[in-house]
């Protein structure tokens, strides 16, 4: 299979799983991507997901430009008519607007559709070998996978149109002065601190969690007066939790809290 996917107590892995091709995606790939999207969103016993790739040389390189078949229909009929719908006519990202955190480790370069999944995740980290380009510019496309609207929104005006519009790449440590990942450790530790951060979220109070993510991501689009009351609504639906009593009991007793997602 050319993505893995696997879960263990609570945190799931999924990884491209196409090194000879630097983990290019196909439309199998981009097909099996979308499913699983679906498939974490509607599983609450996933508590936290980890993307990687495999090999030490690429995480993807995006789109798989060399088996792209023209399509046999117009853009505009698959979205207006619904006709002969494609894999091309959903994006990488399409159906990871979900609560459920999610961890990108970058383990070697980032381009295109590889970095743009990157961008839709919660938390980024990269091996010091990482690199990350939105190329597309440079063969007459231009990113449609979220990659206009996230990059400007994470790394600044800046920096993420200098980028957009040159195609041109950045390293592991440029990546992270602007802001692009949280974290750059060594190739061989990276798997080691990402399931490090993956298990210390679902340890956490699985609604808790969820209620913190959808707060920042819902109000990032908000004006901050309505934000604020909408943070606060999230967090008066947390009140009566039995998750919120049990933090509350295990902290006074000094003991590690048992969280149940109720």
């Amino acid at each position: 299979m050319t993505i893995d996917f696997s879960v263990s107590d609570g945190v799931a892995t999924v990884r491209l799983n196409r090194p000879e091709a630097l983990n290019a995606i196909d439309y199998p790939m981009r097909t099996r991507l979308q499913a699983l999207w679906r498939h974490i969103g509607g599983a609450p016993e996933i508590r936290a997901v980890i993307i990687t790739g495999a090999g030490d040389r690429a995480f993807s390189s995006g789109a798989d430009l060399r088996h792209t078949p023209p399509p046999t229909t117009s853009f505009a009929a698959q979205i207006f008519r619904g006709e002969g719908a494609e894999p091309e006519t959903g994006s990488l990202t399409l159906g990871m607007d979900f609560d459920t955190p999610m961890i990108c480790a970058f383990n070697g370069l980032a381009y295109g559709g590889g970095l743009e999944i990157g961008l839709a995740c919660d938390i980024r980290i990269a091996a010091d070998t990482a690199r990350f380009a939105l190329p597309e510019v440079t063969v007459g496309a231009m990113p449609g996978s979220g990659g206009t609207q996230r990059l400007p929104r994470l790394i600044g005006s800046a920096n993420a149109m200098w980028m957009l519009l040159t195609g041109e790449a950045i390293d592991a440590k440029t990546a992270l002065r602007i802001g692009l990942v949280s974290h750059v450790v060594a190739q061989n530790a990276l798997m080691e601190v990402a399931t490090s951060i993956a298990r210390r979220i679902a340890d956490g109070a699985p609604l808790a969690v969820r209620a913190i993510k959808k707060a920042a991501r819902d109000g990032m689009d908000m004006p901050l007066s309505p934000a604020l009351n909408y943070e606060r609504h999230l967090w008066g639906l947390l009140r009566d939790t039995e998750d919120r009593k049990e933090g509350r009991e295990a902290f006074a007793a000094k003991r590690e809290a048992v969280f149940r997602g109720r």
